[in-house]
Formats: C-alpha cells, sequence, structure tokens
C-alpha cells in the first residue's frame, strides 16, 4: 500500500465515475499516459490486482480488465505468479487523451504560466477584430494586384537554380550576395543613392529594420523625436527600447525644425524619426528647406535621423523628392525602406541604408533574429530586378492608385462637400481628411460599424485640436471606394442628429 509506485499511481490516476467512459478504459489510458511521459519507466512492476483494487476502491474484476487492456495494446506484460510489469512498445500508438484534468494531462496545455514575467504594454497589438463587408485601412498596397501566375513561375525557376544549394549550405562568411548586389543598383538608380552592398542591410519588413536600429541605437532613458502626429508601430518600438518619446510640432511643410533648435540642446537628442517625402499620417512633405536644416542640426547636436520612406514608389504625380539620405555627407541618416510592395507580403522585403560601421553591427543583430532568410525570395527578386519586371510591376499599378486616389476625391466632394477637408497628396495610398466642425470620431465609427463599415481606431485622430482621418484607398476598387463614401456619409449624418 505505501510503495513508491504504489503512491505514484494514486497522484496520476482519478476517476470519474460520472463519466460515461467505462472506469477500465480511464484507468489504462491515464496509465498510458504515465508510461508514455516517463512517470513509469520500463521494467516498472504494477501493484497486484488485489493491492491496486484497494488503493482505488474499486472492483478486483475491474483491475483484472484494466491490465487486460493494457496488455493488449503491449503496454504490459503479464507474468503469472510475478506480476505486471510496464513495457515500451517499440511503435508507440498515439498519444491518447486522459480523463483525469491533472497531471498525467497530455493534450491540454497551461492558460498561464507557473512563474512571473513583466508584459509588455507597448507592444500589444492594435489589430482590432470585425466582421464587416467593408473597412478602411491606414493605406495598404492591393494585393489582389499580385501577378500570381507569373509569380508561381518566376518563384518554381528560382527554386530550381543550381546555385541555390550552395548558398543554402554557406558557413563562411564571403563576398555580398547577388540580391545585395541588385538591390544595391536599383536603389542607386531610382532613389538616387551611391551605395555599396556594404551600405545596406535587408530584412523582412520595416519593423524588424527600426526594431533592429533601436536595438543598436537606444539606451533606457534616451530622447527620441517625433512628430506630434506620428506612426503608432514606430512608437510602440521606441517605447520598448526604453526611449522617452517627446513631439514637436508638424505643419504643412512637415516637421517644424526651429521648434527643435529651441527647445533643445545639444547632445540631449539621440535620434529623430520622421517620414520625410511624405510623413505619416498627414501626408505633408517634408520641404527642402527644412530638409537642409535638420541634416545641419543633427550635424551640430550629434543626433541620428531616422528617415522612414515607406511609400516611395507609390509617386503619382511629377517626380518623387529624394531622399534626405541620397545627399548625407555627414553619415547622420539611417534610411528605412522597402522593396515590392505591389507585391504579395511574403515576397516584400525591407532594407535599410546607413554608414558601413552601423550596418555591420545591425548585420550582427540580424543574424540572431533571422540568420538564413529567405534565399529563394532573395533569388526571385534578383531576377526581377536585373530584368526590370519590378520596375514594369510598380509603373502599371501606380496607374491604377492613381485612379483611385483621384476617384475617391471625387467621391468625397460629391457626399461631403464643405464638411471635409483634405489636400490631395501627390502621392500615397492614403487621404489625410480633416473634419469641420469637429465631430466625435468614436460615435462615427460606432454608427459606420452598424451600417457594415469598419474604422478601425489606428485611422483616428482626434483632440482638441485635431479631428482627422487617415482614409487608405489603395486596397479599394472604385466600386467599393464608393460605396464605403457613403456609408461613412450616413454614418456621419447620424453623428450630427444624434
Amino acid at each position: 500500500m505505501d510503495s513508491p509506485v504504489g503512491k505514484l499511481l494514486t497522484q496520476l490516476i482519478h476517476l470519474e465515475k460520472s463519466n460515461t467512459t467505462p472506469i477500465y478504459i480511464q484507468t489504462a489510458q491515464q496509465i498510458i499516459n504515465a508510461i508514455q511521459r516517463g512517470y513509469l519507466t520500463e521494467g516498472t512492476w504494477l501493484p497486484g490486482t488485489r493491492t491496486f483494487s484497494e488503493l482505488f476502491n474499486i472492483n478486483r474484476n475491474t483491475v483484472v480488465a484494466i491490465y487486460d487492456e493494457l496488455a493488449s495494446q503491449g503496454w504490459v506484460e503479464i507474468i503469472p505468479n510475478r506480476g505486471t510489469c510496464v513495457l515500451v512498445p517499440e511503435q508507440k500508438t498515439a498519444a491518447i487523451k486522459a480523463t483525469s484534468q491533472h497531471v498525467d494531462q497530455v493534450h491540454e496545455y497551461s492558460i498561464t504560466t507557473g512563474f512571473p514575467f513583466q508584459p509588455s504594454f507597448n507592444l500589444a497589438s492594435t489589430r482590432e477584430q470585425n466582421q464587416n463587408k467593408y473597412s478602411i485601412n491606414d493605406g495598404q498596397p492591393d494585393l489582389r494586384l499580385h501577378p500570381t501566375h507569373q509569380f508561381s513561375k518566376w518563384y518554381s525557376a528560382s527554386m530550381k537554380r543550381k546555385s541555390l544549394i550552395p548558398n543554402w549550405n554557406q558557413t563562411s562568411l564571403s563576398s555580398h550576395s547577388t540580391f545585395e548586389i541588385q538591390l544595391c543598383n536599383y536603389l542607386n538608380a531610382t532613389r538616387g543613392f551611391h551605395i555599396k552592398p556594404s551600405n545596406l542591410m535587408s530584412t523582412r519588413s520595416t519593423e524588424m529594420s527600426l526594431y533592429i536600429v533601436s536595438q543598436l541605437l537606444l539606451k533606457p532613458n534616451d530622447v527620441v523625436l517625433v512628430g506630434n502626429l506620428s506612426n503608432y508601430a514606430a512608437n510602440m518600438i521606441f517605447q520598448q527600447s526604453g526611449a522617452i518619446i517627446k513631439t514637436i510640432p508638424i505643419d504643412d511643410h512637415g516637421i517644424d525644425v526651429e521648434y527643435i533648435r529651441k527647445h533643445f540642446t545639444k547632445r540631449t537628442i539621440r535620434c529623430i524619426y520622421v517620414c520625410a517625402h511624405r510623413h505619416y499620417p498627414t501626408t505633408s512633405t517634408l520641404s527642402a528647406e527644412r530638409r537642409l536644416q535638420l541634416m545641419q542640426l543633427a550635424k551640430e547636436y550629434q543626433f541620428a535621423i531616422i528617415e522612414d520612406d515607406y511609400d516611395y514608389d507609390f509617386q503619382f504625380d511629377g517626380s518623387a523628392m529624394l531622399p534626405m539620405a541620397s545627399s548625407d555627407a555627414n553619415g547622420v541618416i539611417i534610411y528605412l525602406g522597402k522593396l515590392g510592395q505591389s507585391l504579395f507580403p511574403s515576397f516584400q522585403t525591407g532594407f535599410v541604408i546607413a554608414p558601413e560601421n552601423l550596418i555591420s553591427e545591425t548585420k550582427n543583430y540580424l543574424k540572431i533574429l533571422d540568420r538564413q532568410g529567405d534565399l529563394i525570395q532573395e533569388q526571385m527578386l534578383s531576377e526581377l530586378i536585373c530584368e526590370g519586371e519590378i520596375h514594369r510591376l510598380i509603373k502599371k499599378n501606380v496607374l491604377i492608385y492613381k485612379q483611385r486616389r483621384d476617384f475617391l476625391c471625387e467621391c468625397l466632394s460629391e457626399h461631403f462637400k464643405q464638411h471635409v477637408f483634405w489636400e490631395k497628396p501627390s502621392g500615397g495610398l492614403a487621404l489625410w481628411l480633416r473634419f469641420e466642425p469637429q465631430i466625435s470620431l468614436v460615435k462615427l465609427a460606432e454608427h459606420a460599424q452598424r451600417n457594415d463599415l469598419f474604422l478601425p481606431k489606428t485611422i483616428l485622430y482626434q483632440d482638441k485640436n485635431t479631428c482627422c482621418i487617415r482614409f487608405g484607398f489603395g486596397d479599394l476598387s472604385e466600386e467599393e471606394i464608393e460605396m464605403i463614401v457613403k456609408k461613412l456619409r450616413k454614418a456621419y449624418d447620424l453623428v450630427l442628429s444624434s
């Protein structure tokens, strides 16, 4: 009765007589789980039938049925005049769910940890679930424009390249990859850079790029400057690094550089985050004069500029302003960009451009997060760049997005007249809509949702001076745009009447 095996079995086996599963099956299942998990090892002698029945207050014939069931499955061997011995079959059966809710349970994993840890409020997801047919985002490309059939051929061809396996099995450092060389040449040709592959690091996304840069650049309590309206995802990453975020005013010409000079002193700023081409979320472009002022101030105050050029490819009117980093002679700018935004997400890639010594360090961080990378993706993108396919895809999609931008402006003019104001941006996949007079955007979202239109909180911007929505149109067809604007107007009227 007091044997170690008997005590262990009383801890592992818990019978539920109200359960429809017979007692002998319940017990056999739990003993099998104990064997599978190593509680009962091979060669262990189970208690005799009389002792077992007394341990669990069950009929001795039930114990005989339990041992017979285990023996029939090969988990024990019944040796006459000696007892029942645990075996470990060479070919184990599938794990069996025990009826008990205790330590022998295999398939129900614990919901909470048995130890404390510090959850990260900064990295809490901003994604909201909804069942609405229509929704507005902050300006994402339309994945329906992705050339699926062409890409299946290109991807298949890339997988068959004989050069892929040696690259995959590479164990020593070597010269830069074909992808890095091709991407470097593409950026030099399209964005006015004069860089080498040693100035470039490719990542899975802009968010990964910014996270790695933040880990390298920021220490707790370092000051990071952002616009008083800024990218919430970037702010989350900075806060997770322990940085102190301070805001600076934004106007039609971008961030107010003179405000920085008046309110901060030398060596008190670690970095400033800007979207110079089109500020997120307002879409305003940082003027040429302020770009020069900011670069000079960075040199004088010795802080870094993180230039996030998230939508450079989507330029509709005139030529895109070249990145500030393309004229950075002092090494103060870290440039973040994307390639392949017109493609399916798994084919998109982010990249960082910075002085060689910084890139060398960021690659050390990248090796921890993503040592292997995606060689098939890199092989295919290299060929698409070399053959000009990436450039052609961008040109085709830009025409479609421009038509959608213009159509959205027409719909807003027709349905909202003097209630909503905006400046038509020269590019990008979103409009910055300003409501005058101000209304409750929370109520607007509630009424819209009742009308099958979802407005996520991440596109709503409201305080005592601001009442705006970042209206992304890139992933919407003209029919969808017209329907959404009508639903938005209906929700707007309900807010006014309530």
